[in-house]
């Protein structure tokens, strides 16, 4: 049904109900973040990094588990669990990459490293697009680099539950949640909060940002480049700029694709209201879609029909499940989707078709549980390092009173998605990592000088809305060119979705070149609505896309 490369990654994008998380409370009044969290694992870092430097990493044949042909080859990077104490315990991140092609007359540059976000992605398969046409110019350049960050795949997995721990549904989110739905669920969220900790012991609290920073960190010299060339996407635009922030002078050139908001009054907490409002704009935009393709699917001339006969189906799997596996929740996640990426919008509007006139296979086979044991123990592993990174990174509101208020008004502009962002970061209420980590005050520091960078966003993106990219282009000075897909709302631009974004994209990557401080591209063309007969001759649309692993 997918690609190999469009499968790597799918089962940590339906695993997170949303791509990054929010932000905490601002930092008291004349207590400024500090720079690079703990003295002694800065200096670790560097300690580390300066050996991995004499060390360089030994690729050879991938693991058959990593599913990665040729020409990737695969690593292992041995990196402290704590840099405070860098000979201390170690863990071991898997990377991936394949070598430059040296073609197309282009010089090497060294090596370009992958983060596709979540926090919970991996970037493994990232180097497989060296063989796709639209990356030849910069497979010829670079060496295609991915990697798990810690606690992901086999990099020192992270997990929260057993592997029976995960219900397997139909599970039910209510539109308005009673008082004792909302019980139920903050006792599962501290549940899920103590499985962590049970789990996962006193290295719990070393999955932040920061190490994911020190580890990229280390990485960078691993591969024997002195200066970072960096793709982040999502939570990897707030990884890559916190690295630029703590080492300006290791950065050569980085991307950041749909860019988080970085400041830190908003980690995490409330980037995550953020969000809710941003999917919000995107339900409607899937909605209007669909009643533009009204000949086609007959949900409803309007947006607002569309979504009538979207609670039809809602109302009709909460009295009885569809297929006995597709509840509420099932479809609440399937069609978060719809706001994540538009290549899906054919297929989710023609399964609410099809369930409508009495068929809910479709529904079931978009909706329905995953039965790849493998996918499930994935997904299950991509929301662990999600929790961990975002619950350690922050401080979060403790009082669910605070929690309770605010998605209670939230819920009225944004119905959406608001209650399952809020239960999905419950945890991090009740997190049992009594010291959290102080967001970087992330920006150029006074005597540094980042060169030039490039941030590309879709105006309408729902999961890292576009203020963020407007924030981080501030932080990051008058040299950070700013790309902005025009009435746009899938979520990761570069990469094959837009020509006009990804020629910006290479031109910076090859020659170091951005075209003006803030430009723009025309939208990139909307999906074309499939039949229920055309979609019986085709596989139906669950990856977002096979040029990139899934940006999560």
């Amino acid at each position: 049904m997918r690609t190999t490369l469009a499968r790597h990654g799918a089962a940590a994008a339906a695993a997170l109900s949303l791509v990054l998380a929010a932000p905490a409370p601002a930092p008291a009044a004349g207590s400024a973040p500090p720079v690079g969290g703990d003295p002694a694992a800065a200096a670790g870092a560097a300690l580390v990094a300066g050996r991995a430097s004499r060390s360089p990493l030994v690729f050879r044949t991938c693991p058959a588990v990593e599913e990665l042909s040729d020409p990737v080859r695969c690593a292992s990077l041995r990196v402290p669990l704590d840099y405070a104490r860098p000979d201390g315990p170690q863990i071991s991140l898997t990377v991936s990459r394949a070598a430059a092609t040296g073609r197309a007359k282009a010089p090497r540059q060294g090596s370009l490293v992958f983060n596709p976000g979540g926090p919970g992605g991996s970037g493994m398969p990232f180097p497989l697009v060296a063989g796709l046409p639209a990356w030849r110019r910069l497979a010829a350049a670079y060496d295609l680099v991915g990697y798990a960050p810690r606690g992901v795949g086999r990099s020192a997995p992270l997990s929260c539950r057993g592997p029976g721990g995960r219900p397997e549904g139909p599970t039910r989110v209510p539109v308005e949640p009673s008082a004792a739905y909302k019980a139920e669920r903050l006792a599962a969220a501290r549940s899920y909060a103590r499985g962590c900790a049970l789990r996962s012991g006193e290295a719990l609290r070393h999955y932040t940002t920061l190490n994911n920073v020190r580890d990229l960190h280390v990485l960078r010299a691993a591969l024997g480049d002195r200066k970072l060339t960096f793709l982040g996407a999502s939570y990897g635009t707030y990884l890559g700029a916190v690295y630029a922030t703590l080492y300006p002078e290791h950065v050569r050139r980085m991307v950041f694709d749909s860019a988080v908001d970085p400041d830190p009054r908003r980690v995490w907490y409330r980037n995550n209201l953020d969000q809710a409002l941003g999917f919000e704009r995107r339900w409607y935009d899937f909605r209007a879609w669909v009643a533009r393709h009204h000949a086609t699917y007959r949900l409803g001339a309007t947006a607002e029909a569309v979504r009538a006969s979207w609670e039809r189906v809602r109302g009709a799997v909460a009295r009885v499940p569809a297929g006995g596996v597709v509840g509420t929740g099932e479809l609440q996640s399937a069609f978060l989707r719809a706001a994540y990426y538009d290549d899906v919008w054919p297929d989710r509007a023609a399964a609410l078709a099809a369930f409508l006139r009495g068929d809910p296979g479709p529904l079931v086979e978009q909706a329905g549980p995953d039965p790849d044991p493998a996918s499930a123990a994935g997904a299950r592993n991509a929301t662990a390092v999600y929790t961990a990174v975002l619950c350690n990174d922050a401080s979060w509101p403790a009082d669910w009173a605070t929690w309770d208020r605010d998605h209670t008004e939230l819920a009225r502009r944004a119905p959406f998605e608001t209650w399952a962002n809020a239960f999905l970061n419950l945890p991090c209420a009740n997190w049992p990592v009594r010291e959290r980590q102080q967001p970087v005050e992330v920006g150029e520091r006074p005597g540094s000088r980042l060169p030039r960078t490039l941030i590309v966003a879709a105006e309408r993106d729902g999961a890292t809305p576009h203020a963020g990219a407007l924030e981080l282009q501030r932080r990051l000075g008058a040299r950070a060119a700013l790309v902005t897909e025009l009435g746009a709302g899938a979520h990761g631009v570069a990469g094959g979705r837009n020509e006009c974004v990804d020629a910006h994209v290479e031109r910076y990557l090859l020659r170091g070149e951005t075209r003006g401080w803030r430009r723009t591209c025309a939208p990139h063309p909307e999906p074309a609505p499939v039949s229920l007969d055309d979609r019986a001759t085709r596989a139906p649309g669950n990856a977002p896309r096979a040029l990139l692993p899934p940006v999560v």
